[in-house]
């Protein structure tokens, strides 16, 4: 894949999503995570524009659904993932750039990328993304902070590499949009209520795995809940019970909006001072060696303990 510039990873959370979008200039939505295929989870959140799902990637080849590579290609934003540690904006952006309704807007950066890229290919929007300084940007706004340079590694068949891919209805048919594939793939009619048509699609992917893996994240791209709320109040007709409740759920979203700034600037925070700090008192106290041997003994117990599971596995 290109490395054209560094790209961090990206926490798969509806704070970092949220604000990502935000950041992006992207109007009237947010993210949502949906803790269950159940379908009242879904309606909690409509109107549901596309999903995010995150699994753990294994290489095997998914034969589900047909490869598109026809004319709706021309009305279908797909663009190859050739970015390192990108997959999680190439996620979100294959969702956003997707969406009809009148009541979501792109913003000025995203537009113009889509107006720039619009004649492109897959590969070719796959390069502009990796070399959009803007995107690029704001993805790698949310880097953790550090005091120190650490080696990169690929990772090697024992590790656990995952992967974001996102789901969106297109002209009445539900699309799988991955980077890593070569081009959309259509798994049939969305039919009257799409979120209903989506989940056995995304429950035979899970079901695909051994028993007791656990390494799914599905979020939701829904309306922006304090503009819904907003529009709402507004309406003429509103009686008063239902302005105390609807102002109620507002306030509960912006103070959780409020919890999940104050989560992404902890994530941002760069606390090796601290640390490096006690590491001193430690050290000065005489402690530091036994903290130290404690720590490495822990390590060799969970090292030991992970390759045993492995083992178990085979």
């Amino acid at each position: 894949m290109s490395e054209a510039g560094n790209w961090c990873l990206i926490e798969s959370d509806p704070g970092v999503f949220t604000e990502l979008v935000q950041k992006f200039g992207v109007s009237g939505v947010q993210v949502e995570e949906l803790w269950s295929l159940d379908q009242d989870q879904f309606e909690a959140v409509n109107p549901v524009y596309g999903l995010i799902f995150l699994f753990k990637w294994t290489g095997e080849d998914d034969t589900s659904g047909s490869l598109v590579i026809d004319s709706r290609l021309d009305e279908i934003f797909f663009a190859k993932q050739v970015i390192n540690n990108a997959c999680a904006t190439q996620a979100i952006l294959s969702v956003l750039m997707n969406i009809a309704s009148p009541d979501v807007k792109l913003g000025a950066t995203l537009k113009d990328f889509k107006d720039f890229c619009s004649s492109f290919d897959a590969v070719m929007k796959g390069l502009a993304l990796s070399n959009s300084e803007s995107i690029r940007t704001v993805h790698n706004s949310f880097s953790h902070q550090t005091l120190f340079e650490f080696d990169s590694k690929k990772a090697d068949k024992d590790d656990d590499v995952f992967h974001f891919v996102s789901y969106i209805p297109i002209n009445g048919r539900i699309y799988e949009l991955d980077g890593l594939k070569e081009g959309p793939i259509d798994h049939g009619a969305a039919g009257a209520n799409w979120t209903e048509t989506v989940r056995p699609i995304i429950e035979e992917r899970m079901q695909r795995y051994k028993e007791g893996e656990i390494h799914f994240n599905l979020m939701a791209v829904v309306e922006d809940k304090i503009q819904k709320f907003t529009k709402l109040l507004s309406k003429p007709d509103i009686s008063q019970d239902e302005s105390s409740q609807i102002k109620m759920q507002l306030v509960d979203e912006e103070s959780r909006r409020n919890r999940w700034r104050i989560e992404n600037i902890r994530r941002r925070h760069n606390y090796l001072p601290i640390i490096m700090e006690m590491l001193k008192l430690l050290a000065q106290r005489g402690q530091l060696h036994s903290v130290y041997e404690k720590a490495k003994d822990k390590t060799v117990q969970l090292s030991q303990a992970k390759a045993a599971a492995k083992l178990a596995k085979k």
